[in-house]
């Protein structure tokens, strides 16, 4: 079961992008007594996003709009966040 900032990050995604993909995963456990593990269970993780708002964004673009997105998740809330934000292919 995803814990509460997993889900509100899921929300956060879904709010602003609308994306034909989304999985937001929990890496926490493969970082448990790792530097920024704050015991939560919550402090890695990987979103993969296909959203059409990507489209002719560069890399660094969709890594920005994704964290703008999520608001203080990133570096307040979540130690560690892995981006892969593509755009869907016709």
């Amino acid at each position: 079961m995803a814990g509460p900032v997993q889900q509100e990050m899921e929300r956060l995604l879904k709010e602003a992008f609308s994306p034909t993909r989304l999985d937001v995963v929990n890496d926490s456990a493969k970082h448990a007594g790792h530097s920024g593990d704050d015991g939560s269970g919550e402090s890695h993780f990987t979103v993969v996003i296909e959203a059409p708002a990507f489209a002719d964004k560069s890399r660094l673009e969709r890594q920005r709009m994704v964290n703008r997105a999520l608001g203080d998740i990133p570096g307040e809330r979540v130690h560690a966040l892995a981006i892969q934000a593509s755009a869907p292919t016709s």
